[in-house]
């Protein structure tokens, strides 16, 4: 990682992963060629769980390989735009550059993983992962999981990613306006 000093610990990579709606899968196949797709992850213990059509490019690619990169973003956050009497006010007071590079940046969390996919071929784990996912993502609709999963497992694919590398970064300031370096929370 270029910027260490925005390095976070593999707990906050995790609350990243956690939070995320959505993460960007990366798998490489045969023409040697990279493909992303996003896809709606959830994970449980140190393993991340998606659910798939049982065809296309992502599924070719990872019958060919199974290591794989996914991407999470966090929480962001854009700076107020700067309002033309606070520029003049700065111009003035020759203060400009100390202020309005703060305002052409982005606050962020990010984690980036890698590991190993395999297809999930037993029944109680896929009905592990499809519950983690939609736990997650549609809690309201947990009612009625178990009718969804016995209608539609059956065309429905499970991938498993082993987490073997975690790294997490962020870029975020106190209300003091100083950046928050090297882990510190708050």
């Amino acid at each position: 990682m270029r910027r260490k000093d925005r390095e976070m610990d593999r707990n906050f990579g995790l609350h990243v992963i956690d939070k995320a709606r959505f993460g960007v899968l990366t798998t490489i196949g045969e023409d040697g060629m990279p493909y992303s797709v996003p896809v709606s992850p959830a994970r449980v213990g140190d393993s991340i769980y998606l659910h798939s059509a049982p065809e296309g490019r992502k599924i070719d690619n990872l019958k060919f390989n199974g290591a794989v990169t996914m991407v999470f973003v966090g929480d962001t956050h854009i700076p107020e735009p700067i309002q033309p009497e606070e520029f003049e006010a700065l111009k003035a007071a020759n203060q400009v550059s100390a202020v309005v590079a703060n305002k052409f940046t982005t606050e962020f969390e990010s984690a980036i993983l890698t590991g190993t996919a395999v297809f999930v071929t037993f029944d109680e784990e896929k009905l592990k992962g499809l519950r983690a996912i939609s736990e997650k993502l549609t809690p309201l609709n947990m009612p009625y999981f178990e009718a969804a999963a016995e209608s539609g497992m059956a065309r429905t694919v499970v991938i498993r990613i082993d987490i073997e590398t975690l790294t997490a970064k962020r870029k975020k300031y106190d209300a003091d306006g100083v950046e928050m370096k090297w882990g510190r929370m708050e």
